[in-house]
């Protein structure tokens, strides 16, 4: 006698596996975000004109593609998704002008720490292999962008990067909770627009806001817009989907690991034998977070 597969368990398998991918193809994208920034400055772009530019792009080829047939009470939530990322972002490079990079990547990266901490003020208790799953990721960031140091006493800095990786975390909870059911090209489309808005107030505020005069600058642009947004940020809304926010913002903590990786390759940055310590740590918290409580 024989018996059906368990195609539910078989779906399920399949889900996690896309997710995985997905949350695995949003890490490499974003952590191209630091080579496009480093090119930006030696091209004369300034953070937030260069930031403008690259989500305002984005909304112009997205929104008219995929931002169709949504009603105003539909488009609320996926601004008010935009918003948050654009405050998160806002306190990172705030935290940037007070504290070292290193340190303020340290504390936005620990964004998964603060999704299962507001899960757990929510009701979700996590298990012991979440808990570990942080421990190991913290770790590993920790040897691969390194620990705080002399430049890290500003009390105001270390709130707005931990701020940030708050911030970072409601985002991803509300990503998860707001954009069910939404097609993530035009979630994508509508955080880019708020994106796109709140960082050109930004850059005309502080005189950088222009159009951008060469070729290179423009190449620098278009790349940042396809390849850390066209392409990661519907990556990273997928693997939320499937996954749920805090096994994807686990494999997230990978993407400073890839930006390391990226520099050593394109630019020819040294690779300390501590990077790839801390990488294998990171590796062992993303892979232990996949495991599904008992």
């Amino acid at each position: 006698m024989t018996t059906a597969p368990a195609q539910p368990a078989t779906a399920d398998a399949d889900r996690t596996r896309s997710g995985l991918g997905l949350a695995l193809v949003a890490a490499l994208g974003a952590g191209t975000i630091g080579i496009w920034g480093k090119v930006a400055g030696q091209v004369g772009l300034g953070s937030f004109d260069l930031l403008a530019w690259r989500f305002g792009l984005v909304a112009v080829m997205l929104l008219p593609l995929a931002g169709r047939g949504l009603t105003w009470r539909q488009r609320g939530p996926l601004l008010a998704v935009g918003l948050l990322y654009a405050l998160a972002t806002t306190l990172y490079f705030a935290a940037l002008g007070r504290i070292t990079a290193g340190t303020t990547s340290l504390l936005l990266y620990l964004a998964p720490a603060f999704v299962i901490l507001f899960g757990w003020l929510a009701g979700r208790r996590p298990d012991a292999a979440r808990l570990g799953a942080v421990a190991l990721a913290a770790l590993g960031l920790g040897l691969v962008i390194g620990v705080p140091g002399a430049g890290d006493r500003d009390p105001v800095g270390l709130a707005l990067a931990a701020g940030a990786g708050a911030l970072y975390a409601v985002y991803l909870l509300a990503s998860e909770r707001w954009l069910r059911g939404i097609p993530a090209l035009a979630s994508t489309g509508h955080m880019a627009l708020v994106a796109g808005v709140c960082f050109a107030l930004l850059a005309a505020g502080s005189g950088t806001l222009d159009i951008p005069g060469t070729l290179t600058q423009w190449g620098v642009i278009v790349g940042m817009a396809l390849v850390a947004t066209v392409v990661a940020v519907p990556a990273l809304y997928g693997a939320v989907a499937r996954l749920g926010a805090a096994r994807a913002s686990l494999v997230g903590t990978l993407e400073p690991l890839f930006t390391v990786l990226l520099a050593f390759l394109i630019l020819g940055e040294a690779l300390r034998p501590a990077i790839l310590l801390g990488g294998a740590f990171i590796l062992a918290g993303a892979v232990l977070a996949q495991r599904r409580a008992a």
